[in-house]
């Protein structure tokens, strides 16, 4: 007989991923928990849970994306709703995990605010945190509880497996040191060869490329990186890219913040596709032709189940990139 150390699995989505938490339910065979987030007159967050979750093995599905302060408050209000409701696990699943840039104190007098959300959310009453492709993996040490870091790459490697028939002619090139290790990886799970750019950051808002590493000349390129935010950085590594004889740009971004004037950025870029996850929602208006966005219900949800029931989350993914049926 199978004992389970927590209740029934019970999933609940405040607002910012809606959709996607509609779409991890639908392919596990459930329903959404019933909870209401709703505004005070003075804008203060309420929040109410219809559902009964005594024992229950918890997962609240919410991005802490822009407006990043309302929903990464919804998230600790639902937290502490189910703790002092008597769940039996509570388990924070945090597609997008937002304040993760200021993960280090680069300059004096720098806060390290990945590390204070992380302590929000223990305190709040978190047992686990499932997240995807942090901005720095290093993150998951601020976190004295266990968390399962997934990997956006193997939905990307799927896709170019599946709609690209001949991948002789690519190239992985990561936008910046930073993302190297990342890119290598991604490099691998497609036997290709890894290009780089050496981006530096003059502020906050521009960078300028120094040096480019690796050979397109005559290739596809494939650029891959976590957070699309104004999109200057990675349109400018698809630029360079192509000026160094590369005969098309592609890129992968697991998280499409799209701010500011990110869309019409990737409109006049070189870019012939944007991949993105729907680890965020993107606006109508903020659609484009040249954006592509790919589903991680299905690898959401199939973590979810693995987490619930204490097996092997890697092995899944590994199966995952190498099953053929649609992501």
């Amino acid at each position: 007989m199978k004992i389970q150390q927590f209740g029934d699995i019970k999933i609940f989505a405040a607002s910012a991923n809606q959709q996607l938490a509609t779409a991890v339910v639908n392919h596990l065979g459930m329903e959404l928990g019933d909870s209401e987030a709703g505004r005070f007159s003075d804008g203060e967050i309420s929040m109410r849970v219809n559902t009964t979750v005594r024992g229950a093995d918890v997962f609240i599905i919410q991005s802490t994306g822009p407006p990043v302060n309302d929903h990464l408050m919804e998230l600790l209000i639902m937290i502490d709703a189910m703790r002092r409701s008597s769940a039996g696990r509570i388990t924070a699943v945090i597609p997008y995990y937002g304040y993760a840039r200021q993960d280090r104190r680069a300059r004096s007098h720098d806060p390290i605010s990945a590390r204070l959300v992380a302590d929000m959310i223990t305190t709040a009453g978190a047992d686990r945190i499932v997240s995807m492709d942090l901005h720095c993996p290093q993150i998951q040490g601020f976190f004295n509880i266990p968390m399962d870091h997934l990997r956006g790459l193997y939905n990307f490697a799927k896709y170019f497996k599946q709609n690209f028939n001949d991948l002789s002619d690519m190239v992985v090139v990561s936008p910046d040191l930073g993302s190297v290790s990342r890119c290598n990886a991604f490099a691998e799970m497609l036997d290709l060869p890894l290009a780089i750019v050496d981006k530096r950051r003059q502020s906050d808002t521009h960078t300028e490329i120094a040096n480019f590493i690796g050979d397109v000349k005559g290739k596809r390129a494939i650029l891959v990186d976590d957070v699309l935010a104004t999109g200057g950085s990675l349109c400018n590594a698809a630029a360079t890219v192509m000026e160094h004889g590369a005969k098309a740009v592609y890129a992968c971004v697991t998280h499409p913040v799209l701010s500011g004037n990110a869309v019409e950025t990737i409109a006049k870029s070189p870019l012939t596709q944007l991949v993105v996850l729907d680890t965020l929602e993107i606006a109508p208006e903020k659609m484009h032709p040249k954006i592509k966005v790919l589903s991680i219900a299905k690898f959401l949800g199939n973590a979810i189940v693995c987490v619930h029931e204490n097996r092997s989350i890697g092995k899944l993914f590994r199966d995952f990139v190498a099953s053929k049926e649609e992501s």
